[in-house]
């Protein structure tokens, strides 16, 4: 269908050897949907999000083996710190790769990035000890800093009508990353028990049981770090003369369509001056960064406690999964998830907004997630089948809720503070992620320990904690804690 585009008062002036201008020339001329440029991101994404989680499967394996604990209900513990390491490590570089990509471009800490994936996600399947295993997590999660930018980069590639198309791309890949991985771990991990007739116990993957699913995420990595020579760069490097021109046409640009008188509401007037303030005093991007933050904590204390409960025997609660039935659930969970933000989120973001159905997907996560405790009851196909139900709804509501998230902080500042933006949003975000293997680990360890406790015994505790957290996130998306920019 043709689009009609009206010619804009002032012709904006591009830069010949400016990759953001070219990019800007580039989206001008663009018609129907971008798929290249959805594709490009939907890989980089995948690249960085699939080892964060693929060792979740295996590594109460992994902690046992290494015979660091002294008591079996300790293992979660040490798992918690390893899972941990990654997301301090991050923590403390996030902002440093955002100021990074905001004055020397998206693309560089982009390539950095994937690189950091195909050296410390192979070293950390080759770990003999517990603190091998710690330190090169926390290398893998302190020098890859490319989620912050990539989020920019999706904003900055689009034309403003597949913005959110671009966005809901990121947190896609990711929630798929974040499933896929496990599913590469549970499947590839422990290969020479699984696969004997290919795989000898003399053999590499015979001495390092799991190497094989940090091999294939390198692998892959690999293949992506080349592709991303290809990408645009999507900065503007202009020299200081050609400021003038453009910030007047930015002006123009970033002036409310609708408003036709000079009253300007407070909070046009606040988006407006937001490259003249401190980005920690632009309230509609830290509310939406602090909100992110508590959902960020649930999900990822869950994605541990989800592994460690389905693995663990079922005199403490748990399933008495392998690492391949985990695989096979979270493989299901990915195929569901990527049907559903590709066809489905779209629309019902167009049709609720991206707050509203933040708010009704975590509504919907406290009973689904209180049932787990019960389901560890059934067994067979009836165990599978409400099992993969509600693994599948469980993925989907956290997914939307985190699109919608990073829609918002996107939404509350301008191009050349996108990407210190994310990096606060990642830094902090990364923070709560420390803390939720660490605590969700800790926590199962506790629960395991107190099955015949009068009040929420056993598992039934450990995802009462997780629903409060969850209330907590859901209740701060209403005013006046959260605010937004108006479009």
């Amino acid at each position: 269908m043709a689009q009609k585009y009206t010619e804009p008062l002032l012709k904006k002036k591009y830069h010949e050897n400016c990759p953001g201008c070219k990019v800007d020339q580039m989206k001008e001329l663009q018609r129907g949907l971008p798929l290249r440029q959805l594709v490009s991101i939907w890989i980089v994404v995948l690249c960085a999000a699939l080892p964060i989680s693929s060792l979740f499967p295996f590594l109460y394996f992994m902690i046992r083996d290494f015979h660091i604990s002294k008591r079996e209900e300790d293992i979660g513990y040490y798992a918690g710190y390893v899972g941990s390491a990654f997301m301090l490590g991050r923590a403390l570089t996030s902002v440093l790769w955002g100021i990074i990509a905001d004055r020397y471009g998206r693309k560089p800490v982009i390539i950095m990035g994937t690189i950091t994936v195909v050296v410390f996600n192979t070293l950390f399947g080759l770990s003999v000890n517990f603190w091998m295993a710690v330190i090169t997590r926390f290398l893998l999660g302190s020098l890859n800093g490319l989620l912050g930018p990539i989020k920019a980069y999706a904003v900055e590639i689009f034309r403003e009508e597949h913005q959110a198309l671009g966005l809901s791309t990121v947190s896609t890949s990711w929630g798929i990353g974040l499933i896929i991985g496990p599913a590469l771990g549970g499947f590839l991990a422990q290969p020479a028990e699984k696969y004997p007739n290919i795989f000898s116990k003399d053999s590499l993957f015979g001495r390092f049981p799991y190497f094989l699913p940090c091999l294939a995420t390198s692998l892959f990595a690999l293949g992506v770090t080349i592709a991303t020579f290809w990408l645009p760069e999507t900065l503007h490097k202009h020299n200081d003369n050609d400021r003038s021109s453009d910030d007047s046409y930015d002006a123009l640009e970033a002036a409310p369509h609708e408003s036709s008188s000079k009253e300007i509401t407070e909070e046009d007037e606040g988006r407006e001056s937001t490259s003249k303030q401190s980005l920690l005093k632009n309230w509609p991007l830290m509310s939406s960064i602090i909100v992110y933050c508590v959902f960020s904590l649930h999900d990822m204390a869950y994605t541990e406690i989800f592994s460690l409960w389905a693995v663990s025997p079922r005199k403490f609660g748990g399933l008495s999964y392998s690492t391949e039935d985990v695989g096979e659930v979270l493989a299901v969970s990915g195929f569901s998830l990527l049907v559903f933000q590709l066809s489905v989120y779209p629309i019902v973001e167009r049709i609720l907004g991206p707050v509203l159905v933040s708010r009704i997907a975590s509504v919907l996560t406290i009973p689904l997630l209180q049932s787990y405790s019960y389901i560890a009851l059934l067994s067979g196909f009836t165990l599978s089948l409400v099992l993969n139900c509600a693994s599948i709804m469980k993925n989907v509501f956290s997914v939307s809720i985190i699109t919608g998230l990073f829609i918002l902080q996107n939404r509350a500042v301008d191009q050349h503070q996108r990407g210190a933006a994310n990096g606060i949003a990642m830094t902090a975000m990364s923070l709560f992620k420390a803390a939720g293997p660490a605590g969700g680990g800790a926590l199962f360890s506790w629960a395991e320990k107190r099955q015949d406790a009068a009040f929420l015994p056993g598992t039934q505790m450990v995802f009462f904690i997780l629903n409060i957290v969850e209330a907590v996130g859901m209740l701060m998306t209403f005013k006046p804690f959260l605010a937004q920019h108006r479009q």
